[in-house]
């Protein structure tokens, strides 16, 4: 088996690893991924090249110089240290600006993930699938992280189109320009597998053990999951009008419309059936700005349309294109 000092010269895999507080975990997770990694995988000449990136998104337990004492150990052991804590989405994307592999596999810090499940992913990835998600099948959480995220992945399976039980599993892999294909920040990492669904990519699901964590405390909180609701809107207008946003804004302006001449209409019968004065109606108000609010979201849609025609005219046609057949000689005319 060629050495290590060999093997990080040209990775294959590269493995991002965000970590914020996990000092007690760091080593045992290098550990297993070096064992995974390092252990000879049927069908395959030779044991994968990979690099594992650990991403220090502002920890202050001494995560970072346990992450430069593994890094001296072994050269396949990278870190990348934040200025700050930016979140979970901007740590995997300079996590993967500084990779090298033709496959990334993204897993958390904490010992939930088990890397023993990667070489069972890539070989999902050379049979021909473009993303793999993990599915943890037995959740080692308790019930008031687990019910929460039953709730957010079945509201993400209906609004995105893809249906997977696990949208939020932190363990995936993929090829390298299935992430650089989706922008991540904000909390768009959770909607990785919808947008590369959106984008043609093969997405599929492979259930993985999940297991308690052992050191540190969970960074879970109901406001994240707020914050992904609001990102869940942004992924469902960059994946299903991101070409047509006309069809969104003016959609929402016809409705608001309609309902606001159907009050304008009506107070209009009452006036001239009954006589009565409608002037200071606050019903009369609402019609009236329903009408206002509906033009305007139009004319928001029509500026948006302009926007997406000039971009998509500096777009190459050609760049979704995978695969072509071409003939093998001069056609016959």
């Amino acid at each position: 088996m060629p050495a290590a000092d060999d093997l990080h010269l040209d990775p294959e895999v590269s493995i991002l690893v965000p970590a914020k507080d996990e000092v007690d975990s760091l080593a045992q997770l290098v550990a297993e991924v070096t064992a995974a990694m390092d252990t000879a995988v049927p069908g395959r000449d030779a044991v994968w090249r990979w690099e594992v990136v650990v991403i220090d998104d502002g920890s202050v337990d001494g995560s970072w110089d346990e992450i430069e004492r593994l890094a001296l150990a072994d050269p396949r052991v990278r870190g990348l240290r934040m200025r700050r804590n930016f979140g979970k989405s901007a740590a995997l994307a300079a996590g993967l600006e500084a990779s090298r592999g033709r496959y990334v596999v993204t897993m958390d810090a904490d010992l939930q993930d088990d890397p023993a499940e990667v070489p069972g992913m890539l070989e999902r990835l050379e049979s021909g699938a473009d993303l793999v998600a993990g599915h943890k099948v037995e959740r080692r959480d308790p019930l008031g992280k687990r019910l929460p995220s039953k709730l957010f992945n079945a509201v993400t399976s209906l609004t995105t189109g893809l249906k997977l039980h696990d949208h939020n599993c932190g363990l995936k892999a993929g090829r390298r320009e299935v992430f650089t294909s989706t922008p991540l920040y904000g909390e768009m990492h959770r909607y990785l597998a919808a947008i590369s669904h959106a984008q043609g990519f093969l997405v599929v699901e492979q259930p993985v053990n999940h297991r308690p964590r052992q050191h540190g405390r969970s960074k879970f909180g109901l406001e994240r999951y707020a914050r992904g609701g609001l990102d869940l809107l942004t992924v469902v207008t960059l994946t299903r009008y991101n070409r047509r946003p006309a069809h969104l804004f003016g959609g929402l302006g016809l409705v608001l419309g309609v309902v606001g001449l159907a009050i304008l209409l009506y107070l209009t019968g009452v006036w001239f059936l009954t006589d009565q004065a409608i002037g200071g109606r606050p019903l009369l108000l609402l019609g009236a700005l329903l009408l206002v609010v509906a033009v305007q979201l139009a004319s928001v849609g029509l500026l948006a349309e302009l926007l997406v025609h000039r971009q998509v005219a500096d777009e190459d046609p050609l760049r979704h294109v995978v695969a072509r057949a071409e003939p093998v000689g001069p056609l016959d005319t």
